[in-house]
């Protein structure tokens, strides 16, 4: 089996893991376990997602487990609403936890616990210095830091420690510290707080604690509890290893884990932080967190993206131990992948203008053969309405013709109609005001099908249509990047004046195939020549059709490699 996984894709991360499992590992004869811990004051983002992939594929790829940790120990910000959510992206992808959910919150008395122990050794003591002192008294490299509080007795610390548990005292007056190194070069041991006091309803434990444990303090104690082997994180946790280790080798606790770290996933034209995302929505720059302009996961799924393409994103990006920034087109990239392998092809018109067919005979009515999807033998064929009458995109006419234009003007070349027939234009009609509202052209009747393989020399293009009895109409809506600048989340700039005025633009009465009627959320097309279109899972419905779209046809990303 060791063999069979250095053949597979191995990062330095794998590497750490076979060592610690290997005959006289850290972990020799245990099993992998890894665990995810998402903070519940906002939703899943794109960023989030990797640190997710990695901890529950490194699980699989060892035939491990991997738990999920609600991390709220911070009662400011937390609420179920995103408690759910989280659980329901993370399904959403593909990964499961089984019985191994569990909340930060859910330790408390043990962490409780463990800090006594550590006060009873002479390893924690009740510091009350004001925010303001605490600062000043931090030290500089070099100056080590101070309290007057370090040497306080035991049992008096012991005495404080408990009446913060109590509720005697205001928020901001003492704090608990872990005896560390006040002159640590790494500033993480200068006696961190371990515990602070904080009069706030938490969302599951109501008002039974006016005191809660820091992240630094509570998390490795958590992560022994449940057995943890490996704790992945992000690389900003890498000088707080010190800290995680420390907690590990002075607390009771029944296992050992062992911390990596790896550089967290940035991306260029958004921004990352769940406070800057909430401003947008709180301030309604967008229309909710699921807004298919944002990073969030839940806003990536009703914008049409799938599992499948963020999960191959996040394993094609790869596991490094320098930050870097991805180009959100390469995302774009991984999802037009997917779904030109699995979207139905149909054709919709955007702009549409009639074309009007002066020779087909005025009463017929026919049905044309049109594949599913080329690239899946197995799509097989729908049929297509058509008839004298069709809509076309607007600019697949032009009455005076731009050089090199290729589709549709008086005198111009013939035109594939797409499945269909070769046409040519012949004129056009407008009304009072000067506008088109009418391209005439005949066609060829033996040219049913309009297939390019039929031999036949067309220098015109082909062109997407729908039939002008039949098509329903829809609103569709066109997304691009929320931020025009590339580095929003950029030191010194405000983000807010990075937003793309121009990031949706929402067209009214297109022209659709009638076979989309019922299209359902969840379900992915290619509109011919115009990119990939699913249809919004909060607003359309029958009779009110709603299409987002999920990424252009133009792929940007293998261009530019």
């Amino acid at each position: 089996m060791a063999e069979e996984m250095r053949s597979e894709n191995r990062n330095f991360i794998h590497a750490f893991i076979e060592e610690d499992i290997a005959p006289g590992g850290r972990f020799a004869g245990q099993r992998v376990h890894t665990r995810f811990p998402p903070e519940p004051n906002g939703y899943l983002h794109i960023g989030h997602c990797k640190a997710l992939t990695i901890n529950f594929s490194t699980a699989e790829k060892y035939n491990g487990l991997c738990n999920l940790r609600m991390d709220d120990t911070n009662p400011v910000k937390e609420d179920e609403e995103y408690v759910d959510a989280i659980q329901e992206d993370i399904h959403w992808l593909g990964f499961d936890w089984g019985d191994r959910f569990f909340y930060g919150s859910d330790y408390f008395e043990e962490d409780y616990r463990q800090a006594v122990l550590l006060i009873k050794k002479g390893l924690a003591y009740v510091c009350e210095l004001s925010q303001e002192e605490f600062k000043e008294y931090r030290g500089t490299p070099g100056v080590p830091a101070r309290s007057p509080w370090r040497d306080r007795p035991i049992e008096e610390n012991l005495d404080l420690f408990a009446r913060m548990r109590a509720g005697e005292f205001p928020d901001g007056s003492m704090t608990l510290r872990a005896k560390i190194d006040l002159a640590s070069n790494n500033f993480n041991m200068r006696d961190p707080v371990i515990y602070r006091i904080k009069h706030f309803t938490h969302h599951r434990q109501g008002d039974k604690w006016p005191i809660y444990p820091m992240y630094d303090f509570a998390h490795p104690i958590q992560d022994a509890l449940e057995g943890i082997t490996h704790s992945l994180c992000s690389l900003e946790y890498e000088n707080h290893r010190p800290l995680y280790d420390w907690v590990i080798n002075n607390c009771e606790l029944p296992s050992k884990p062992r911390q990596i770290e790896f550089a967290r996933l940035g991306m260029d034209y958004t921004v990352m932080s769940k406070r800057k995302l909430r401003a947008l929505v709180e301030g309604g720059q967008v229309s909710g967190w699921d807004d298919p302009r944002m990073p969030t996961l839940c806003g990536l799924r009703r914008r049409g993206y799938t599992p499948k393409a963020i999960r191959n994103f996040c394993e094609r990006i790869g596991v490094a131990k320098v930050d870097s920034v991805v180009e959100y087109n390469f995302l774009e990239h991984c999802l037009r992948e997917d779904l030109n392998e699995t979207a139905r092809r149909v054709m919709a018109v955007m702009r549409p203008v009639k074309l009007i067919i002066k020779n087909y005979p005025e009463n017929e009515h026919e049905k044309l053969e049109i594949e599913n999807n080329p690239v899946d033998p197995t799509a097989g064929t729908r049929q297509v309405d058509f008839s004298r009458e069709l809509w076309i995109e607007s600019d697949d006419f032009m009455e005076k013709p731009a050089p090199k234009y290729k589709r549709l003007y008086p005198g111009g070349p013939e035109c594939r109609l797409k499945g269909a027939y070769l046409i040519r234009c012949t004129g056009f009609e407008k009304d009072e005001n000067g506008n088109i509202t009418a391209v005439l052209c005949e066609y060829d009747p033996d040219s049913r099908g309009g297939d390019p393989s039929d031999g036949r020399k067309v220098k015109g293009a082909t062109l997407h249509w729908t039939d002008a009895a039949t098509a329903i109409d829809a609103e569709i809506r066109l997304y691009g990047n929320l931020f025009s600048d590339p580095a929003p989340d950029e030191a010194g700039k405000d983000f807010m004046e990075c937003l793309n005025p121009d990031s949706l633009e929402i067209l009214k009465n297109c022209k659709v195939e009638a076979c989309l009627e019922n299209a359902a959320a969840g379900e992915r097309y290619q509109f011919l020549r115009l990119g990939y279109f699913c249809p919004d899972s909060r607003d359309s419905k029958p009779g009110n059709l709603v299409f987002n779209r999920s990424v252009s046809l133009k792929d940007s990303y293998r261009k530019s490699k």
